[in-house]
């Protein structure tokens, strides 16, 4: 199994926050965390940039921030949930005397929602989208010694046609919404390349001819250099492949041949109860020396649909599911460390679950990582505005388009879901400009990727789509069990007062699943919310949960479920664990409900 490598790290930073690799399929040994104390300012009066806050002799940063948590969170050792919408962050670094000669890239994970970035006063990088990653060459603006590094990040709190997931546009939480999240919230650092060196690898598994499909893209690459690239596979140790060929373009291609026993209880796909990875190291050659070095992985899976059913890796597969919005009590949305990620995949497989279904959130991708590990099934989902506009499309597509880019490798990922309820398209059952708004999301995303079905509309008025998924809170057994007895009396329900699929779309076999339904509340401790349903003890708890589960799992018809939700999150306490992540229930008693056993 790939090793993550650790952090370099100057005298400085004795205590850095998220100190774990930050990209775990696409890792190079050498690399800076920029994580830790940064100064930090509020702007309120949008007086920053024209004052010179961004030049490292400005004097204007009155307070410390610990990156990457947002000034929201209690981690960030701030915790003010108010409006602040334009923050500035400031630190210096010295880059390592091995760095010389190299180009240095500067990353972050995420910022929300628009940024400038700038190095020693020069501006290196502008973004937009507050869930997915960006990165600038900043060689050409560093200096000798110590170099300042300054961000300004513009949120828009009360925009609703930003897309920005459960993040409320009001100060306080309420509701199924969630308080926000303004700037940097995912790991920022450096690293040294090449100027010639791989700027991403695209791996496509295919278990039906016992290959990987391997798309390099290589940044600065020169017509006529003498450039070559090796692919080295390996499966726990054990060398699979090994192949070296002539790049001759920005973006080179080839079909590795893995060459396994891959079925009848033998083989190396992935899947939740076997998560089998191949690694895989890319090493880049220029004149016949080495360049660059790149450690990845990969998992020969497939998800697919026929006849009406899921199938993964060419099998029927019942997909049971867990809503997880992956907020955290501390952190909000950054988890507290790389430990509380792995607890949450850990903690859903040992309810019974093989899938999650990241709710409204770009997740991070050291949870992918955790769970292409430990083998969990995972939809991604966009985070959606709640109003529509010319404005918002531009957005929503350009964010989604990055954040299908970024998560393509991952095996875990097997289903895509752009757009969740019509939010964002609130009237798209008559509005054919939004019907065809969610049309284009569709195609779009099967144009990026192929390979994994997609959900146009989560939970109700679907138009093309590869899965009905149907949202339904429902807690009456009976009830339950009459409704999904048949397809027709499933897609005439309308629960929610919703079509299921929009006049003019009408059903044409996928697979049925109901993707959100449960939520049964339980306060369990003193924190105070509300749910779907209630419980009013353990006892009754655990029989609500039987009564919503079961019928499901006995519905011929349904190809699998998401039970809302995995944790309690701040005034929601609907969830099989705590907001601290303590189980309700025995997890056990979870498992055999989850199972149908």
């Amino acid at each position: 199994m790939l090793q993550q490598p650790s952090a370099v790290a100057t005298e400085e930073d004795n205590a850095i926050a998220r100190p774990e690799y930050p990209r775990p399929q696409f890792v190079r040994d050498r690399w800076l965390n920029l994580n830790g104390d940064w100064e930090f300012a509020f702007d309120d009066a949008s007086i920053g940039e024209r004052e010179g806050w961004q030049r490292r002799e400005a004097a204007a940063f009155d307070r410390t921030i610990a990156v990457p948590f947002c000034y929201q969170s209690e981690l960030s050792g701030i915790g003010d949930a108010a409006f602040h919408d334009t923050v500035w962050y400031r630190r210096s670094f010295v880059l390592p005397a091995d760095y010389a000669g190299h180009r240095i890239l500067l990353h972050f994970g995420a910022v929300d929602y628009e940024c400038r970035v700038w190095v020693n006063g020069q501006l290196v990088a502008t973004h937009e989208g507050g869930h997915t990653p960006f990165r600038a060459d900043i060689t050409d603006a560093l200096r000798d010694g110590e170099n300042v590094v300054a961000v300004k990040a513009v949120d828009y709190s009360k925009d609703v046609t930003l897309p920005r997931g459960k993040q409320f546009w009001e100060e306080k939480s309420a509701g199924i919404f969630y308080t926000r999240t303004t700037g940097i919230w995912q790991t920022v650092w450096l690293e040294p390349v090449a100027p010639t060196h791989l700027e991403r690898v695209r791996l496509t598994p295919d278990i039906d001819r016992n290959q990987v499909k391997l798309q390099a893209f290589i940044g600065g690459f020169a017509p006529g250099a003498d450039v070559s690239l090796r692919a080295t596979v390996t499966f726990a140790g054990e060398l699979v492949s090994e192949d070296t060929f002539r790049v001759t373009r920005e973006t080179e291609t080839r079909v590795i041949g893995v060459h396994d026993f891959n079925d009848h209880g033998l083989g190396r796909w992935w899947s939740p109860e076997k998560p089998n990875l191949y690694d895989l190291r890319l090493t880049l050659l220029v004149d016949g020396r080495e360049a660059d070095r790149v450690d990845s992985y990969f998992g020969m899976r497939k998800i697919s649909v026929e006849d009406g059913v899921v199938l993964l890796n060419n099998r029927p597969y019942v997909m049971r599911l867990v809503l997880d919005q992956g907020y955290f009590p501390t952190g909000l949305l950054t988890a507290p460390s790389d430990e509380a990620l792995k607890r949450d995949v850990e903690l859903t497989k040992e309810m019974g679950f093989n899938g999650a279904r990241k709710h409204q959130k770009i997740e991070d991708p050291r949870y992918l990582y955790w769970a292409d590990r430990l083998g969990l099934l995972v939809w991604g989902e966009m985070a959606n505005a709640y109003h529509f506009s010319e404005k918002y499309v531009g957005r929503v597509t350009r964010e989604w388009l990055d954040a299908v880019e970024r998560d393509y490798n991952h095996p875990c990922i097997v289903a895509w879901v752009p757009i969740n309820e019509s939010w964002g398209v609130t009237n798209i059952l008559v509005d054919e400009q939004q019907q065809q708004h969610a049309l284009a999301m569709y195609h779009m995303t099967k144009s990026l990727d192929p390979t994994r079905p997609v959900i146009s509309n989560d939970g109700w008025e679907l138009v093309k789509t590869d899965l009905v998924t149907i949202h339904d809170y429902e807690w009456r057994r009976e009830v339950l069990a009459d409704r999904y007895s048949s397809v027709e009396k499933a897609l005439s329900a309308r629960p929610g007062n919703r079509w299921i699929l929009v006049p003019g779309y009408p059903y044409e076999g996928q697979p049925l699943l109901l993707t959100e339904f449960g939520g049964i509340s339980f306060q369990k401790g003193d924190w105070e919310g509300w749910g779907y349903s209630g419980a009013k003890d353990e006892a009754d708890y655990e029989e609500r949960l039987a009564n919503v589960v079961d019928p499901v799992n006995a519905a011929p018809l349904l190809q699998g479920f998401c039970y809302t939700q995995l944790t309690d999150v701040e005034q929601e306490i609907n969830g099989l664990l705590t907001y601290d992540r303590q189980p309700k229930i025995p997890l056990e008693n979870i498992r055999r409900i989850v199972q149908g056993r």
